[in-house]
């Protein structure tokens, strides 16, 4: 059953949380498994998928530089993908 702090959340709202908000909200979950950055990996190839709209590519980049080289480089396909035609 899912957890109530995942439900009807977007994926924009889900990329926002701080490290100490996903320990939290995430607490006895299985999604702990991936840690946080991974959590962060796959909501920002999940946004560079989702429909094309300035504020996510905004939203990506406010992130970017702040984790780890390896979530700037899903950042960075992310926004490619936005920004593409």
């Amino acid at each position: 059953m899912p957890r109530d702090v995942f439900e009807d959340a977007s994926l924009k709202s889900l990329f926002k949380w701080t490290e100490e908000e996903w320990d939290e909200k995430t607490k006895g979950s299985a999604i702990r498994r991936s840690g946080y950055q991974g959590w962060l990996r796959n909501i920002a190839v999940a946004l560079g998928n989702s429909e094309k709209e300035m504020d996510t590519v905004n939203l990506l980049k406010s992130k970017k530089g702040k984790v780890s080289s390896m979530v700037d480089e899903h950042i960075d396909w992310a926004v490619e993908q936005q920004l593409s035609d």
